[in-house]
């Protein structure tokens, strides 16, 4: 008997849409991202060291990327980072100078530095995620990329993913429409709204606990984990239906 397109791709059979997280499930920036949060941290800390004295652990790009900021809009993680090493600091605003000690500040120098390893080293798609992307487009299904990133755009063209998707909801589009960033469920519903697709005929594909925790928040109809960095017990407990470390586990022709 032939399989249906959502069989064939590993997905209910009401499903309309798909909702890719865009860093670490169809692009390898997660680590970059990982990379830049540990230069801007890192030497924050030590310029705090030398002003207070104190000595905090240096950011560890995998416990607390993973923990902290990964899946969250930049001053989110920012603020959530800072408060687990039980640093305050005041909210600031968008015009903040990079690194002027300021949650904003800090996330606008996070952001200039992913700007400039994006603009060095390039984006590379996953090519099993750029596959499993052709497969969606040619069974009919709608397509949004849901990612608190503010560079969605430079990283899709950097990635030669432009125009493959219906809907983009990124940090600018987040912040425009004042949606809450994950794991709020705000910019996945979001998504869903721009596809005319109501969530329960939805998929969400993230590999960040938070984006996990938001497709299961907004009743999505499906939520695959997609498990880059060992984490898999953590993201089926944030609510994943299925976890694969690699989106080709999910087609039937892998």
């Amino acid at each position: 008997m032939p399989t249906s397109p959502n069989s064939d791709l590993g997905i209910p059979e009401h499903s309309r849409a798909c909702l890719f997280d865009l860093d670490g499930v169809l692009t390898q920036t997660a680590v970059v991202h990982a990379a830049a949060w540990k230069e801007m941290f890192d030497g924050f800390l030590r310029q705090w060291g030398e002003r207070t004295g104190e000595h905090l652990a240096p950011f560890d790009a995998a416990a607390d990327y993973d923990n902290y900021v990964d899946g969250k809009p930049r001053a989110d993680g920012t603020r959530s980072f800072l408060e687990s090493r039980g640093i305050e600091l005041p909210e600031g605003g968008a015009e903040d100078e990079p690194g002027k000690l300021t949650i904003t500040g800090l996330g606008n120098l996070k952001n200039e530095i992913v700007l400039r390893r994006i603009a060095q080293d390039g984006v590379q798609p996953y090519p099993s995620s750029v596959r499993y992307l052709h497969a969606v487009i040619a069974a009919g299904l709608r397509r949004a990329v849901v990612t608190s990133s503010a560079n969605s755009a430079s990283v899709l063209s950097s990635a030669g993913l432009t125009g493959m998707f219906d809907t983009i909801v990124d940090g600018v589009v987040a912040a425009q429409q004042h949606l809450a960033g994950k794991p709020a469920p705000d910019t996945y519903l979001a998504a869903a709204r721009a596809l005319g697709v109501p969530p329960d005929a939805a998929v969400v594909y993230e590999d960040a606990l938070a984006g996990v925790a938001a497709g299961r928040a907004g009743h999505f109809g499906y939520v695959v984990g997609v498990d880059r960095v060992g984490q898999a017990d953590a993201l089926r407990t944030s609510g994943a239906d299925v976890v694969v470390s690699d989106l080709s586990e999910l087609m039937a022709d892998r």
